[in-house]
């Protein structure tokens, strides 16, 4: 019997894969999690064997992945930490499990999930947005409760903005992109000492050491120039800081705030957007990713 209420949606990372069985409210009523592998057939197959662990019915699937995603056609192509080159995901993960396959880019699924657990108390048709600052650096963007996608599908790449000052070359071929200094894969190059590097950067600058400090100098402002853009971009109810780097917490909240201040005591523009007032961290330890995408599979 099929159960026309419940859904799945699948978290797919470089390192692990994630599932999660909701019901038409959005609660988790099941979850599983397995190490990812590289390849198409093996991802496919791991997806499949997910699917049947988490329900026996034949239920919408939504699946959260990177690269480049064709949501409307369930096309993935350029997954490099995955071995996938072309891969036709939706179609032959409905033609194993016989249920309807909804593929969504990995951030715009976690920016539904975040903004379905952060966002419950905003007005009906608040629009919220999702800053990852996960190895690269992307935004997703929920209206009304469901994710926009621009024309091409390609909005929220603020990450290749090439607006820093500092100019580091992007392998996007551009340089002074934005994720070349706000994003955890670039905290890591800047500060290679730790694994991951952004708490024991604040805790450093915070204790004198010079090159600490200059180094989180330049990475707070690029977030902060991350955040202001967002806001005023889309001018969204809230902000939702994600991704790997958002797990140092709220002292890298009280970090960014701390930016944002310094600007709007220099500016009554700046000031008037309230952009602290607007931002926040997303959930910990709750796969937002999983869950955005089995809301998007609905």
């Amino acid at each position: 019997m099929t159960d026309k209420t419940n859904r799945i949606g699948i978290d797919i990372g470089g390192t692990k894969i994630e599932g999660v069985l909701v019901n038409d409210a959005g609660t988790v009523l099941s979850s599983c999690k397995t190490p990812s592998r590289p390849g198409e057939e093996q991802v496919v197959e791991d997806i499949c064997k997910m699917v049947s662990a988490l329900t026996t019915d034949s239920v919408p699937v939504g699946i959260g992945i990177p690269g480049q995603v064709n949501y409307l056609t369930g096309q993935v192509d350029n997954v490099v930490n995955l071995a996938i080159k072309h891969l036709d995901l939706a179609e032959r993960v409905s033609s194993r499990t016989k249920s309807p396959v909804r593929v969504e880019n990995d951030v715009n699924a976690a920016a539904l999930g975040a903004a379905s657990i952060v966002a419950s108390e905003l007005s009906e048709g608040s629009s919220v947005a999702f800053v990852n600052l996960g190895t690269g650096l992307a935004a997703g963007l929920v209206v009304s409760g469901a994710i926009e996608h621009g024309a091409s599908g390609t909005l929220g790449e603020i990450g290749h903005l090439p607006v820093d000052p500092n100019g580091f070359q992007c392998p996007c071929g551009q340089r002074g992109c934005l994720e070349t200094v706000a994003s955890g894969g670039a905290v890591s190059k800047l500060w290679p000492s730790q694994n991951p590097p952004m708490p024991e950067l604040i805790d450093k600058a915070a204790h004198g050491d010079h090159l600490a400090r200059e180094i989180l100098g330049k990475v707070v402002h690029a977030i902060a120039d991350t955040v202001q853009i967002t806001m005023q971009a889309y001018d969204p109810s809230l902000v939702i800081i994600g991704g790997g780097m958002a797990r140092t917490g709220q002292p890298l909240l009280d970090a960014i705030i701390a930016e944002l201040d310094r600007r709007a005591a220099d500016s009554p523009f700046v000031a008037s957007l309230d952009m602290p007032g607007r931002l926040c961290l997303a959930p910990v330890n709750q796969p937002i990713g999983a869950i955005g995408a089995a809301l998007a599979a609905m």
